[in-house]
């Protein structure tokens, strides 16, 4: 009876053995409490081709903006009418641009939100007297995907989201999950690209990746290590089943003779 308990004490410690650890599960563990980290917090979204504008003129004299803020849909242009908030929208095209009225086509790709709205605020100067420009990225979505409680794809309410944000919205990585390896894709001049983020190392903090941009796909891949664990794992449960019923069937036989 001994000699089969032995061995079964060891499986169940190997098995104890293989539970993650604070080096595997711990973010930025390079950070010390007396050592300041600069974070990157001037950033603005970029708009790119296939975004969607919200535009809105506004001003004292709402008869004079009014033609601003007329669609220009029947002509043909990327801009659509919602007439339930009286909001325009404006898809950039291929090119890069918009067509707005009054002011035509408008290059607005590389543009930051704050610069189309100095442009517009500068160009309408010219008619309006002091106007006001709302202008709104309306299709800012990050996906998110692999080792995260809440895999999926989330429309951002703001124009700015950085990726521990975006993770705690999917509810946080998985014990299961990569900390050092995670994969983020991002559209960068027509071209799909890849860049590893290390959440274990503080320098994410300043990296230009720690704010993600419009449509950015975050992927958390498995740890190697925890894949292992658990195919063995399931091997030595089985292992584990196994040797209880042969232990129950040694000892019912050896009480039966006994």
């Amino acid at each position: 009876m001994k000699k089969i308990l032995v061995p079964l004490l060891g499986i169940v410690i190997l098995l104890l053995s293989g539970c993650a650890t604070s080096k595997e599960i711990l973010y930025f563990q390079d950070i010390e409490q007396t050592t300041p980290k600069v974070m990157q917090t001037k950033y603005e979204t970029k708009i790119k081709k296939d975004d969607i504008l919200s535009i809105i003129v506004s001003g004292p004299d709402k008869i004079v903006v009014q033609p601003y803020n007329l669609s220009l849909s029947e002509g043909g242009t990327s801009s659509s009418y919602n007439p339930e908030n009286s909001v325009l929208k404006y898809t950039v095209d291929s090119e890069g641009n918009i067509d707005f009225p009054i002011l035509g086509k408008i290059k607005v790709e590389g543009m930051t939100r704050s610069e189309l709205v100095d442009y517009l605020t500068q160009e309408v100067s010219k008619d309006v007297k002091d106007p006001i420009i709302y202008v709104k990225v309306t299709n800012y979505k990050v996906t998110i995907l692999g080792e995260v409680k809440a895999p999926g794809t989330y429309n951002i309410n703001s124009e700015k989201i950085n990726i521990l944000e975006a993770l705690g919205v999917a509810g946080d990585l998985l014990l299961t999950a990569q900390r050092d390896n995670i994969i983020l894709i991002r559209e960068i001049d027509g071209k799909q690209e890849h860049f590893k983020i290390n959440l274990k190392n503080s320098s994410l903090l300043s990296s230009p990746y720690f704010y993600l941009q419009q449509n950015d796909v975050i992927y958390v891949p498995q740890s190697p290590t925890r894949v292992a664990q658990g195919t063995m794992a399931t091997g030595l449960w089985s292992i584990i089943f196994s040797s209880i019923t042969t232990i129950v069937t040694v000892v019912s036989l050896i009480l039966a003779n006994s």
